[in-house]
């Protein structure tokens, strides 16, 4: 199998600095959301990815393997917040993807700490693979929310699992087959908190190249407000034989 890739990160028009990372490997992919203020949630959000970095390539990558970092990062950035006050209390959301071979075969693991996310569009539909953890999310579980009144509620911005925040960890994962033709769309809240899964479908419909896409979904969302910073990963499983302009967008129907 092969993947194209495309990704775009934008401060948006509202906060100083931009405090999401991204990481866009051979085999792992990932979104992290920094909290904490300028500077130390960059700081969080860089070390996330840097923990997930040093697995990409790896040919024996296991799901046990992606707890591992993401556990050994929340230790990281507690320490680092612990030891600089001006860093206290800093924090980073993190979701993405990793290929990695399950019983003889390739498959996709994602993850996820707090409210960003990964979608996966395939065959004309747009799927959300994860769940936020947030107050707003909880209350939406319970039947107290809508999920229309969730994406202007205070509570959205509440984020219930993250790392840094607490001694553990536990993230969502999720093992699914990697099937050829299927696109994902890894993001930080500034996207979705901005496009609603239409227009972000509508775009991941329009747009073969990834890239272009990833661009594209990042200039809707600074149009439309832009209220956070916002980042963008893309990624198409295409079979090794897939020309380099890529032909129909992965994900559309034949």
């Amino acid at each position: 199998m092969g993947v194209r890739t495309g990704a775009a990160s934008d401060i948006g028009l509202v906060r100083e600095s931009n405090e999401d990372s991204l990481l866009v490997g051979s085999a792992v992919f990932a979104v992290a959301d920094g909290m904490g203020g300028h500077a130390a949630g960059e700081v969080a959000s860089a070390m996330a990815v840097e923990h997930l970095r040093a697995l990409d390539g790896r040919d024996d990558l296991r799901p046990d393997d992606i707890r591992d970092a993401l556990a050994a990062a929340n230790t990281a950035i507690r320490a680092a917040g612990q030891a600089d006050p001006e860093r206290t209390g800093m924090g980073s959301t993190v979701t993405g993807l990793a290929l990695v071979a399950q019983a003889g075969s390739p498959h996709w693991v994602v993850f996820n700490l707090g409210d960003s996310r990964v979608y996966r569009y395939a065959g004309g539909v747009l799927e959300l693979l994860t769940a936020d953890h947030s107050e707003a999310a909880e209350l939406v579980a319970a039947g107290r929310l809508t999920p229309e009144q969730a994406r202007t509620s205070p509570f959205r911005n509440v984020i219930t699992r993250a790392l840094g925040v607490h001694h553990g960890v536990d993230p969502d994962h999720l093992v699914i087959p990697a099937v050829a033709g299927e696109r994902f769309l890894l993001c930080s809240d500034g996207l979705n908190g901005e496009l609603d899964d239409d227009r972000i479908a509508a775009v991941l419909r329009a747009t073969p190249d990834p890239g272009a896409a990833a661009e594209e979904l990042v200039r809707q969302a600074v149009a439309a407000g832009g209220r956070d910073n916002v980042t963008v990963v893309v990624v198409d499983h295409v079979p090794d034989d897939t020309p380099e302009d890529g032909g129909a967008p992965p994900g559309s129907a034949p």
